[in-house]
């Protein structure tokens, strides 16, 4: 009798394994939801566990990792005496200047290399010395060549960045299969028009979606600039926990290892919107921001046709330029 309850719940428990471990199925977003509580819930349980009881008898003392009560009961001490928020501020500030620069110059240069095959043989040995470099070995670099204050942080990040926007937007344009630009040359079009209204924006999605990854590893070499600070400049996070690391303030270092994530995955997120209002084809999303740009594109050519910029369709040819 005790056989057929237990072979249902043996099949039962088989099926859920076979539908749990099934190769490359999407699971359903709920589940990844609680999987990730749980898998949160556990980390911080085992924190828990780690740093229960009295100092001398906990598996891990305060010293070597402070328990979660100490660890949040500190934040106060960290938000008004370590002016989280002007630091905080110091490290997006200098994030988000030196990687637009990065972008600025490397998405360009980019697609010009995944345009012309000559362009990306001149420069591979930049790009590929920039991607190999050690970043540690940048620092002493970059107080060379920028000095000691806040150009060197944010040329620190442009640097350790931009060869790395290069040949990911240079590998996103030479993706493109050839048959677009086959049939762009059939219908007239020039090889500016072919660059501009067919290569880049057909690589545009994954462009950006590169973007979004650089910009968390961009996140992560500004601690290594702001471990050096001089008098007169906000230290940035990576300054507070050096000096933690100093002063033993092992509770500052948690916290702040804590925000760094936090603060990153919510700028992930909000690069993740733009990406879907801008390619809302591929995303999916509400299409705002490609509604605009198509507006704008819509505005210049008919300011062009205004003035008389405009020129009669050429008669074709790959030559042209």
């Amino acid at each position: 009798m005790l056989g057929v309850p237990f072979v249902a719940v043996y099949r039962a428990v088989a099926w859920a394994l076979r539908s749990f471990f099934e190769l490359r199925k999407p699971a359903p977003r709920w589940q990844m939801f609680l999987l990730g509580l749980l898998c949160t819930a556990g980390c911080l349980g085992l924190w828990y566990w780690a740093t229960l009881g009295r100092p001398e008898e906990r598996t891990l003392g305060p010293m070597v990792l402070p328990s979660p009560q100490e660890t949040w009961a500190s934040f106060h001490s960290l938000w008004y005496d370590r002016a989280l928020t002007r630091n905080v501020w110091a490290t997006l500030r200098r994030v988000l200047i030196g990687f637009g620069l990065a972008v600025g110059v490397g998405v360009p240069i980019g697609v010009l290399c995944g345009c012309f095959a000559r362009i990306q043989g001149f420069l591979a040995p930049l790009i590929t010395f920039g991607r190999n470099i050690p970043i540690a070995a940048l620092i002493p670099l970059s107080f060379s060549l920028f000095g000691v204050e806040e150009k060197q942080k944010v040329m620190f990040i442009f640097i350790a960045c931009v060869a790395f926007v290069i040949s990911d937007t240079a590998h996103a344009i030479g993706a493109i299969d050839d048959r677009y630009i086959d049939t762009a040359y059939t219908l007239g079009a020039k090889r500016r028009h072919i660059i501009l209204r067919v290569l880049v924006p057909l690589a545009g999605p994954n462009i950006l979606a590169s973007l979004r990854i650089l910009f968390g590893l961009a996140f992560g070499y500004i601690m290594l600039a702001e471990s050096i600070k001089f008098a007169g400049e906000s230290g940035g996070l990576g300054d507070i926990i050096n000096t933690s690391q100093k002063r033993g303030k092992k509770e500052h270092i948690i916290l702040v290892l804590l925000l760094i994530p936090f603060l990153a995955m919510t700028i992930d997120r909000v690069l993740l919107q733009v990406q879907k209002s801008l390619f809302p084809h591929k995303f999916g999303g509400l299409g705002v921001l490609h509604s605009g740009v198509r507006g704008l594109g819509f505005l210049w050519e008919g300011l062009k046709s205004a003035v008389g910029l405009t020129h009669p369709p050429p008669d074709g040819g790959k030559g042209s330029a």
